[in-house]
């Protein structure tokens, strides 16, 4: 049969290896198939001769000729090819994966001229030519790439002239989805009977956009953009489809492929924004329209007359129906651009989230401008994603690429306004109930109506609320998994991060105090570690959340809250030393002074760490004396007239005892100078030590600062404040001649020169006389000017201070700290013995033990003491020392050259690294004990002084 068909000339021609030969052979077959073209199975039987003879031969030349038959066959059908295509598009299109570049080639040439024959026909071929063209793109040869790019461009041109009117009269009816594929959700516009099927085409494309060769992509991208410039197909609809392979070919090495991308993304988020922006104004269309309808039923009940309102009520109906014409999305009326799109927010935003922590910086940008734009255009999604959102926006502030950060900047404060506008306990609606009116009326029936209206929208919206719940299962905004995500960020080693997670927790607590930051969440135990934070603006705003959370919460919290920060400054000292003043003055910033220090106090009190309470009694002291921030709770010391600041000195009294040196600052500052001077009579009973000296010689200091401005000036009224005189002659006779011993002395001589010494009390030998001081003992004694109900009065408010018990407690708590440093000192003595005994057997050469610089007060007062006890075995005497005080009186060595002075230091050597590290809070620096060469060498240098003199 085929002998019949073909001629034996024209089979060699098709078969023949010249390219020209072959052509000529075409031309034959294109006059026969015009000769018999009203004969469809002689057609049919042509097409199969080529097919099977020829294009499916293991000769290439065969190949080629059959191809190029096929090719001939369908221009000498013009239009009429349709009815055929079905048996001469499918071994085409094998053709097209042979390995044979030239068959390749050959089947490009043959597809677009039947392409270009049969026009709106291939459509129905247009996935299988679509996954051909994409692997053809990537071809390693140059011949194949520029065939399959001519056929790619012609299809391409026909895709945007009939994808969306040419209907197949020989294809289905409906475009139906695939066997196998998921059915996809279809905008109303979408033409359904076309024989271009958009909703078959995007599954291919959604597996084909992950491909990773450059050509591919670029392939790729440019047909995206041909189908979006469609405006009838709204590939917008189907975007979740391939969004995440799309944004994957940002980090594409083609320069080319990224632009094309950049842009292409660019466009679908501006038709995003659009799309809103349409329904945004549709459905505010349609709220004035309710508003329209409920003011007409209101003007029904009202007015009798009918046929006014039917002619609105037609007039109305008339505008409805052309708004309803306009907007059904099925092209009637004018076409609004992003009208009738199927968004689908959340699977968008769920696709951007993963890549907002993205290595490429290019997607990293990508996905934070798509997610700032989806916080104004999805409020409700967004909410949903805040934990994941969250957890990538905050590390990219501090991101090194600046585009990046301020995007990253932008999104999170819009992020914050969304949702500090979104309600939390939204599963705890609370209905407002009208009430009667307060005049006791009946209220008029418009006002009932509109009450009962409001209270009807009120409950509609609640509904949806928990429907919506319902559906979901959880509250829109998860706060636990946001908090846990913003506690993680904790760890995040940039600044910035750390900073703006704080921000979020003290605006998260503030907005529901009661939900979020359980004392068992985790969360504040990480908020007390955060405090040895590195960044002070870290520690400020972990302060002020911490603050908040305390003010928020009861006085059992509270208290927890204050044994927890002193647990932390017990364990970690570095902390207490660099950050404490921190720390204490920023809670009193935010909370109330007086409810922190007596919490501290009360717990101080109760402290079995003897040393650490001292510490920290001691810095509170400081703190107390110099902050702005306790301005009024030194005012309310200073007037211990009323109960509730007797009760305050009592509170801090009892606690400040661990201190002797700040006890005595607490009654200077109270005015309580009698009790003072008291308390200078057990001084004298304690041992005084190289840390108490240090901080008299601070105490001096601070006599000298503003604070104390009104001591001083009361030291021009001797009579009414004798105590005073004594109180600080008291300082002056236990500091050593140094720096501030001048100060003090200059200080008191320029008032004794006035000739007030004569008015000091005389000391007496007992102290009952404490228990009838007063709070301002020295005042109250120049009474003589007040009457005697006053007197009563105050002698009544004044008596909630016992000054004889707190004299005992002050003792009683000084002899457990002396107790305590006795034990340390026989510690470190038996210590120091092993370690002289071991270091003589090895070596007689002696040798300098050198103590840590956070040794503690104790230590180095043992140190101090032997070494006291060497000089003076090795002939140290006061009047050689006395040698040297004017010496250091004049060069201004502070307290320890005062103590050298008064052999009180172990040599000069050490002398120098204790002044050094005097300005310690409460170290008391680090000494070093000297052998006996060294003792020797210091007592040959002051014999030879004394000689000399």
């Amino acid at each position: 049969m085929e002998a019949s068909i073909f001629s034996p000339s024209l089979i060699k021609g098709l078969t023949d290896k010249i390219y020209d030969r072959r052509k000529a052979a075409a031309l034959e077959i294109e006059k026969l198939v015009r000769d018999n073209e009203n004969s469809k199975d002689r057609i049919t039987q042509i097409v199969d001769a080529l097919v099977q003879e020829f294009v499916y031969s293991n000769n290439p030349y065969a190949r080629y000729g059959g191809l190029i038959g096929l090719a001939a066959t369908s221009i000498a059908l013009g239009p009429g090819v349709s009815r055929y295509l079905d048996i001469i598009v499918p071994p085409i299109l094998s053709c097209f994966s042979n390995q044979d570049q030239k068959v390749r080639y050959y089947a490009c040439e043959s597809m677009y001229n039947i392409a270009k024959v049969a026009k709106g026909e291939v459509l129905r071929y247009f996935n299988s030519i679509f996954d051909a063209l994409c692997k053809l793109s990537a071809d390693s040869e140059i011949s194949v790439k520029n065939g399959a790019e001519l056929l790619d461009r012609l299809i391409k041109d026909i895709v945007s002239e009939l994808s969306t009117t040419y209907v197949s009269p020989y294809g289905e009816p409906f475009n139906t989805i695939e066997t196998g594929g998921i059915e996809l959700e279809t905008p109303s516009s979408l033409p359904r009977n076309t024989a271009f099927s958009l909703p078959r085409f995007i599954p291919l494309l959604s597996q084909r956009i992950y491909v990773r060769n450059s050509a591919a992509r670029q392939f790729l991208v440019s047909w995206m953009c041909v189908l979006d410039s469609i405006p009838d197909l709204e590939l917008i609809s189907f975007l979740p489809e391939f969004l995440d392979g799309l944004i994957r070919c940002l980090n594409d090495p083609s320069e080319d492929v990224r632009v094309a991308a950049n842009g292409l993304l660019q466009d679908f988020l501006d038709e995003v924004k659009q799309a809103a922006s349409v329904k945004m104004i549709q459905d505010n269309n349609a709220k004035s329209f309710s508003k329209k309808m409920d003011k007409k039923e209101k003007v029904e009940k009202k007015e009798d007359g009918e046929g006014e309102n039917d002619n609105d009520e037609k007039e109305d109906n008339d505008d409805n129906d052309k708004v309803d014409s306009e907007n059904d999305g099925h092209g009637k009326g004018t076409y609004v651009p992003g009208q009738g799109v199927i968004l689908q927010y959340g699977r968008i935003v769920t696709i951007m989230v993963p890549h907002l922590s993205a290595p490429e910086e290019e997607i990293q940008q990508t996905a934070l401008t798509w997610i700032n734009a989806f916080i104004g255009i999805a409020k409700d999604v967004i909410i949903k994603s805040t934990p994941e959102i969250i957890r990538a926006v905050l590390p990219c502030l501090a991101h090194s690429v600046p585009g990046i950060r301020n995007v990253a900047v932008e999104t999170n404060q819009n992020l914050q306004k969304l949702v500090l506008e979104t309600p939390i306990h939204v599963h705890v609606p609370e209905p407002t109930i009208s009430k009667s009116d307060p005049s006791g009326g009946a209220q008029k029936p418009q006002l009932q109506q509109q009450q009962q209206q409001q209270q009807q929208q009120q409950q509609q919206q609640q509904q949806q609320q928990q429907q919506q719940q319902q559906s979901d299962g959880t509250d829109p905004f998860d706060l636990q998994a946001t908090v846990g995500n913003l506690r993680l960020q904790f760890l995040n080693q940039h600044e910035e991060t750390r900073v703006a997670s704080l921000d979020w927790l003290l605006m998260l607590h503030k907005k529901a105090p009661n939900k979020i930051l359980a004392s068992d969440d985790g969360t504040f135990p990480a908020l007390l570690k955060t405090l040895s934070d590195s960044s002070e603006e870290v520690v400020r705003r972990d302060l002020q959340l911490l603050a908040q959370i305390s003010s928020y919460s009861d006085q059992d919290y509270f208290r927890s809250f204050i044994m927890s920060l002193l647990s932390l400054f017990s364990t970690d000292r570095r902390l207490l030393e660099s950050r404490g003043f921190l720390i204490i003055r920023q809670l009193c910033m935010s909370l109330d002074p007086e409810r922190i220090y007596c919490a501290i106090a009360d717990i101080l009190e109760q402290d079995e760490d003897l040393e650490f309470a001292s510490i920290m009694i001691q810095n509170l002291n400081i703190i107390l004396i110099t902050s702005s921030e306790l301005t009024n709770l030194r005012k309310r010391l200073r007037n211990l007239d009323h109960k509730e600041n007797q009760r305050l000195f009592n509170t801090l009294y009892r606690s400040w005892c661990h201190n002797a040196v700040s006890a005595f600052s607490l009654c200077l500052l109270s005015q309580v100078y009698e009790h003072a001077a008291n308390m200078l009579q057990i001084f004298a009973e304690l041992e005084i030590t190289v840390n108490m000296l240090i901080q008299v010689d601070k105490l001096v200091q601070l006599l000298e600062s503003p604070v104390f401005t009104y001591l001083r000036l009361q030291l021009l009224e001797p009579e009414k404040y004798p105590y005073l005189f004594k109180c600080l002659y008291g300082i002056l006779m236990l500091l050593p001649q140094s720096s501030a011993f001048s100060t003090l002395r200059n200080r008191l001589n320029s008032v004794s020169s006035l000739g007030f010494l004569h008015v000091l009390p005389k000391s007496t030998g007992s102290t009952s006389s404490v228990t009838v001081s007063t709070s301002s003992t020295d005042n109250k004694k120049s009474s003589s000017t007040t009457s005697s109900p006053p007197k009563t009065m105050k002698v009544e408010e004044t008596n909630m201070i016992k000054y004889q018990e707190l004299l005992q407690h002050f003792k009683s708590v000084q002899s457990r700290h002396e107790k305590q440093r006795r034990q340390s000192l026989q510690n470190v003595s038996r210590f120091t013995s092993t370690a002289n005994n071991t270091s003589n057997n090895r070596s007689r050469r002696p040798r300098l033990l050198y103590t840590d610089s956070n040794s503690s007060p104790n230590q180095s007062h043992q140190q101090l003491f032997s070494a006291d006890n060497n000089n003076n075995n090795k002939g140290m005497n006061n009047n050689g020392n006395n040698n040297t005080i004017p010496t250091n009186t004049s060069t201004g060595g502070g307290i320890r050259a005062g103590m050298a002075s008064l052999g009180l230091t172990p040599s000069n050597g050490s002398s120098n690294h204790e002044n050094s590290s005097s300005t310690e809070r409460t170290t008391g620096g680090g000494g070093t004990n000297t052998s006996g060469a060294t003792g020797n060498t210091n007592a040959r240098m002051a014999g030879r002084r004394n000689r000399r003199n």
